[in-house]
């Protein structure tokens, strides 16, 4: 199973350790897990950033340790993964990893040599006026962050950093007539923004990740050891085994518990995958249709709470609101979401006439009895947060509470057997989870860091600004009209980050569209939660667009189908996915789907939107009460489209085109039935 979550998700290629250095790395992980667990209750006296210069300078020589300067080991002589006996860090690996550390705790260090060093205090006094060792130290640092990103998540976003780096530092060159020309930034100012300013290195992404992301990593980790993924899918079976749409649901909803126990779409799709595969194939399940199902549950993880994905995160950051409120956002487009995944479940189990599979569960009274607990740390978590009291604050009580259910269901298990082994045990497993949550959090890490290259070239250079009116100015070339103006802008910025979130990671397609896109919807009067909410469900739904799609590529490893096939029939899965986001913005309506309107609105229009999605599932899932012929479907294509433009007029002309498609759906399957009697 590591090996298919290796292979094709875009943020954890890493390197099987093993020996002397894997303990290292694993002491390492541990060492740096506490240093994060004591900043929660006992902060560094000199500032957030000083934390996050520390933070960034030891974690980031562990990326060189873990992850390989190639995404694949080379396979000696054809022989299998598991054959492979040396994929330790070499010299150059250690080389880089000392280089990290030295430079990145550099501004920190307290010894001064020359212009070398001289402490926290010194290091900001020259902010502006770097000395020649600062700009030394700020360039290797920029380097190997670079590298470090290369080596998790590939080569495009290093690259991106590079173009936007070229373009503040040869601004000055481009002709004075374009917008986008400016003056040109000095190499010494490029280093002093990102190494000794709030918006580079150290700014928003990396302060994120350094406290809500990586404690949310540890939390999973430590759910996960505990048995949490295991009990999650036995419940699931248990809730649906009598049913022959039983494995269709199945799935879905083992997807969206096991997303609490994963950040990634990709690795809950094979987690999911190696379990519910085989029960998906004994009912009957093409191997194409079972792959697409696998990957949008998957991907339905981290589009809903209580978790999310980790740009959730920075949402809450940039909007300097609680991430409480996201969760709350991310209600009812969830329930639209799985609403989706149900309606398509219920039509391919008629299509394919799905057999009802026997699973040899024990009954849902019994598992919740045995192992309902895994529940109250994900409850704690709401509860906190509901209180007011800080996610990271939030998420370190949930995770002491799941270690602590973890050893006293030990204890009980062992409880004939002698407790010191199960004492023992437990410790070493929460000492695992706790360096497997750094492990896990190291792409994201690199991505946030290099990330802050972006976001100080573009505060730097107000690049933001004039790309978003280049984006405005090229919808309002094509029309005149503002709501038709507002359409195009929202397709042109959906097609954005979808191509965006083909080459970069979720969290980097995030930041970059923020800043990019985000500006020209506001302009056209989008608010800001809209705004971020529709970036964040784009760019979390490149993982599943064609023609990368990593989640379906993953699913179709494990069913064997076509990769390209298992894209379409995910696509198909997580249609209202990619619609309803776009409803957010269209219209002033479109903020009750993230409750933020009186319940009466909210209720009209989840109605709506259900109508919608329901329109959207017969014309992908070609089934209304039997086989839906086209007149149907182009009829409930029309309704879907209308339904989701929230307007009373439009809903109420859509609400008809779904009654006619429904009417025209019996006429003709009354005639295909007197038909088939005649003959």
């Amino acid at each position: 199973m590591s090996d298919t979550v290796g292979e094709h998700d875009e943020e954890r290629p890493a390197r099987r350790l093993s020996g002397r250095w894997e303990r290292f790395v694993w002491a390492a992980a541990i060492a740096i897990a506490l240093l994060v667990l004591k900043q929660v209750f006992l902060p560094f006296a000199k500032g957030n950033q000083f934390y996050l210069v520390i933070f960034l300078g030891v974690t980031l020589p562990l990326v060189f340790l873990c992850y390989r300067p190639r995404g694949r080991r080379i396979e000696p002589d054809g022989d299998a993964p598991e054959q492979v006996q040396d994929d330790n860090p070499g010299p150059l690996d250690w080389l880089f990893a000392a280089v990290a550390l030295l430079v990145g705790l550099y501004p920190v260090l307290p010894l001064a040599i020359g212009d070398f060093g001289g402490g926290y205090d010194a290091f900001l006094d020259r902010q502006g006026v770097l000395s020649t060792s600062d700009i030394v130290a700020g360039a290797l640092l920029l380097v190997l962050i670079l590298e470090a990103t290369r080596r998790t998540t590939g080569l495009v976003l290093p690259v991106v950093c590079l173009v936007f780096l070229a373009y503040a530092y040869y601004g000055g060159y481009l002709p004075q007539s374009w917008n986008i020309a400016h003056a040109g930034v000095d190499f010494s100012q490029i280093v002093n923004a990102l190494y000794n300013d709030q918006s580079g290195f150290y700014g928003v992404p990396l302060d994120v990740a350094a406290t809500y992301i990586v404690l949310f990593t540890i939390y999973g980790a430590v759910l996960a050891s505990s048995g949490a993924g295991t009990f999650f899918v036995d419940l699931s079976f248990a809730l649906f085994r009598r049913s022959r749409t039983a494995p269709g649901r199945t799935a879905a909803l083992s997807g969206f518990l096991l997303g609490t126990v994963s950040g990634s779409g990709t690795a809950t799709t094979v987690s999911l995958g190696a379990i519910t595969w085989p029960v998906l194939r004994k009912a009957g399940y093409p191997r194409e249709n079972a792959g697409g199902l696998l990957a949008a549950s998957g991907i339905g993880a981290i589009l809903s709470p209580p978790t999310l994905g980790a740009a959730a995160f920075i949402i809450a950051e940039y909007l300097e609101t609680s991430y409480l409120t996201v969760l709350v956002w991310a209600i009812v487009p969830t329930l639209l979401y799985y609403l989706g995944i149900v309606f398509a479940v219920e039509a391919d189990a008629r299509r394919f006439g799905a057999k009802r599979v026997d699973i040899e569960t024990p009954p849902v009274r019994t598992l919740l009895l045995r192992g309902g607990y895994h529940f109250i740390s994900l409850a704690i978590i709401v509860v906190f947060l509901a209180l007011d009291i800080p996610p990271f604050t939030a998420v370190v009580y949930a995770t002491g509470v799941a270690a602590l259910f973890a050893l006293l269901s030990r204890l009980y298990a062992a409880r004939h057997d002698g407790l010191g082994p199960a004492l023992l045990g437990w410790v070493r497993s929460i000492a695992g989870a706790l360096a497997e949550g750094i492990r896990g959090a190291l792409p994201v890490i690199a991505v946030c860091a290099a990330a802050g290259v972006i976001t100080s070239t573009i505060t730097k250079t107000g690049l933001g600004q004039e790309l978003a009116a280049a984006l405005v100015d090229a919808a309002q070339a094509l029309a005149s009209n503002p709501t038709v103006i507002l359409m195009l802008t929202v397709v042109f910025a959906a097609v954005a980050v979808s191509v965006l979130g083909l080459a970069v990671p979720v969290t980097a397609s995030f930041i970059i569209s923020w800043v990019v896109l985000g500006p020209a919807l506001a302009d056209l009067g989008v608010a800001p939660p809209e705004v971020a909410m529709f970036i964040f469900y784009y760019a979390v739904l490149s993982e599943v667009t064609p023609p990368t799609a990593l989640a379906s590529v993953a699913a179709a490893a494990i069913t064997g189908g076509s990769v390209m096939k298992t894209m379409w029939q995910t696509w198909k899965y997580t249609l209202p996915a990619f619609l309803v986001p776009i409803a957010f913005v269209l219209t002033d309506n479109g903020s009750a789907l993230l409750l933020q309107q009186p319940v009466g609105t909210v209720l009209w229009v989840t109605v709506a939107s259900a109508l919608g999605v329901a329109a959207l599932a017969v014309v992908t899932g070609g089934w209304l009460f039997g086989p839906a012929r086209w007149p149907a479907r182009a009829l409930c294509a029309v309704a879907a489209l209308l339904l989701l433009y929230l307007q009373p007029l439009s809903i109420a002309v859509g609400v008809g085109f779904f009654a006619v498609a429904v009417v025209v759906h019996l006429v003709m399957r009354s005639r295909e039935t007197v038909e088939g009697q005649g003959a």
